[in-house]
């Protein structure tokens, strides 16, 4: 029984509280986010712009503005794939060196370039100084990506 009267005083507590605030605060005062209004009790209350786009806001840069010079150095896994195969455990386990096994490619078909794990160019082999390196050939658009992931 007591903690049922403990439970219904603090809820007392809690409505008295929020019954302060509504009273304390007048809801036609307008202010910017960066303004806080305080209660009586010297609560300040933080008000947040919307992010509805009716209104333009003075901070928000404009697209000429924006500078990309922060995401140009995040690292990203660049993968190129010459082909894909399915194979059993069984033939897995039997793999041994000198063991080919067959692509879903024919030779001489361009190679897929991902960029973390998303589909953007295909390209052809090419030796530079004895290492393997590719050619871009084509580079697909964000709209084929697009298509692709239907």
């Amino acid at each position: 029984m007591t903690e049922d009267k403990n439970q219904d005083a603090m809820a007392d507590e809690w409505a008295a509280a929020l019954q302060e605030q509504e009273t304390t605060l007048d809801p036609d005062e307008h202010t910017s986010s960066s303004q806080r209004r305080t209660t009586d009790d010297g609560v300040k209350r933080a008000d947040f712009d919307s992010f509805s786009q009716d209104e333009p806001d003075d901070d928000t840069p404009d697209h000429d503005d924006i500078n990309l010079d922060v995401v140009l150095d995040i690292p990203v896994t660049l993968a190129i794939e010459i082909g894909r195969t399915r194979v059993p455990i069984r033939n897995l386990l039997q793999l041994n060196q000198g063991s080919v096994v067959e692509l879903d490619r024919l030779a001489g078909e361009p190679l897929d370039v991902f960029v973390n794990g998303t589909l953007i160019a295909h390209g052809e082999v090419v030796v530079v100084n004895e290492k393997f390196g590719i050619r871009i050939t084509d580079v697909i658009s964000p709209t084929e990506r697009i298509k692709k992931l239907k």
